[in-house]
């Protein structure tokens, strides 16, 4: 069943768990977008096809706010605004076992992508088929044994905040792929989207749509002590 934490004429937003994936793959598994499609069939009863668009993704092990188009009006304005950073902004919570080398920062780095790894790598200056990647981020709580940090992306690169993190000697709980050193036991990373604000695309109203945290029990007591 699909949780949805928004939802109005032009717009739905839904909180994904992680795990799930955003749009159909070659798994085969049902996507947050089918999801999203039968709870607006059958809550106003719309026969045929319902219309969908989906605007931005986010990795499978991730959680957090989804956001999608309900109509061909609000569709275009959206992918523009995700596409140009414009009027959109995105803010996670990381949970990290090494304590950042400062409370908060700026990180700046360029991104290459290797396709068939599905792996990003980062450098301190350009090199070639790099792109630019910022985020700012800040330690905001605490555990006997993990950091949690909240992030703001500048830019919106492939496994940027996975990669950005791990460059700074912080690898992201659970996250195999950079360097995190076991797994997380649901299969997850310990990376969600919890916040995401933008001024609406019709009604140019400013809107912030978060997400609850995850329910597993480190999650919720990092953020509960901490008044996250």
């Amino acid at each position: 069943m699909v949780n949805v934490i928004f939802e109005d004429n032009h717009l739905i937003a839904v909180a994904k768990k992680a795990g799930d994936i955003v749009q159909g793959d070659k798994t085969g598994d049902v996507p947050l977008s089918d999801m999203a499609k039968a709870y607006l069939k059958e809550k106003y009863h719309k026969p045929g096809e319902v219309f969908l668009g989906v605007v931005h993704r986010l990795d499978r092990p991730v959680s957090g706010v989804v956001l999608f188009a309900r109509t061909s009006k609000a569709l275009p304005r959206l992918n523009k605004m995700f596409a140009e950073h414009q009027a959109v902004r995105k803010t996670y919570l990381a949970i990290v076992a090494n304590r950042p080398p400062e409370p908060q920062g700026t990180l700046t780095h360029w991104l290459t992508r290797n396709e068939k790894q599905n792996l990003a790598r980062a450098y301190d200056r350009e090199v070639p088929n790099s792109k630019k990647a910022v985020l700012d981020y800040r330690l905001v709580a605490q555990s006997e044994r993990y950091y949690l940090v909240e992030i703001e992306l500048h830019t919106g690169r492939h496994h940027q905040i996975r990669c950005q993190l791990a460059k700074m000697g912080c690898p992201i709980r659970g996250d195999l792929k950079y360097g995190a050193p076991r797994s997380n036991p649901d299969g997850s990373i310990s990376l969600h989207a919890w916040r995401l604000s933008l001024e609406h695309p019709v009604s140019h109203v400013s809107l912030t749509i978060e997400a609850p945290v995850p329910e597993e029990r480190l999650w919720q007591e990092i953020t509960a002590a901490n008044n996250v």
